[in-house]
């Protein structure tokens, strides 16, 4: 009886396997067509002329919590090479720049905090304190400076897109520097002892004590033993459930 329903249905095996090729290659197709029109297909008017205009949105909810912002200002340069070497062209760009520091929150649980009853104290194991991507405002630079005998339209574009780059790169590497995480994990801290102390105020626990601490910090604790007999989210719900 198995073997009477095996071949109809191997008979169909082939077509069927072509037809999810097929079905495959067009979505690949389809999705790489949408690509190209958001990046490369230019958005006219009715008389032909480019139009300023949203090509493509996307808005999604965010858990991170913005602790603190760092803000300057940049000098970039590029430099470009044609002609076989004759025609060479350089780039020098101001311009501000800042990074935001975020924490994300979805990476805090239950098992982060630890509570000390004897001293009233509320110890947040935090997620380190994160960099977001640099934000070069080009639109409001202070000095551009391109030198060269003849600076092609072509050299002009490139010269201008490895001074963004470059601009990118250091900001990023300035915001991830040791002396600048410290200082953003002091803010973090203070954000983070404010945000959590608000629950313990509304339940009674206003003179409670809050120390957040970050991956980098915790091993130095280790050594230190804290009384933790209760998990903070029922010290939290049985002071409560006495008011």
């Amino acid at each position: 009886m198995a073997d009477a329903l095996r071949r109809p249905l191997s008979r169909y095996a082939g077509p069927i396997a072509a037809a999810l090729l097929i079905l495959f290659v067009g979505a690949a197709m389809l999705v790489g067509w949408q690509r190209y029109n958001r990046d490369y297909v230019v958005a006219v008017e009715d008389d032909g002329s480019a139009v300023t205009k949203i090509i493509a949105e996307k808005i999604a909810g965010a858990s991170d919590l913005r602790v603190s912002r760092l803000n300057g200002t940049i000098q970039s340069t590029a430099q470009d090479v044609r002609g076989f070497g004759w025609l060479k062209s350089d780039q020098v760009v101001k311009m501000p720049y800042s990074v935001d520091y975020f924490i994300d929150l979805s990476g805090l649980s239950a098992s982060d905090l630890e509570w000390n009853p004897k001293t009233r104290t509320l110890i947040v194991n935090a997620p380190d304190v994160a960099p977001g991507k640099p934000n070069v405002d080009e639109s409001r630079r202070t000095l551009v400076r391109t030198n060269g005998v003849f600076v092609t339209r072509q050299a002009g574009e490139e010269l201008s897109r490895r001074a963004s780059a470059h601009a990118q790169a250091r900001a990023q590497a300035s915001a991830r520097s040791p002396e600048r995480m410290a200082q953003a994990r002091g803010y973090g801290r203070t954000a983070l002892s404010r945000l959590m102390g608000a629950p313990l105020g509304a339940v009674g626990f206003g003179d409670a004590r809050v120390i957040v601490t970050f991956p980098p910090e915790r091993p130095a604790r280790r050594g230190e033993q804290w009384d933790v007999t209760t998990p903070i989210k029922d010290v939290l719900a049985n002071r409560q459930s006495q008011r």
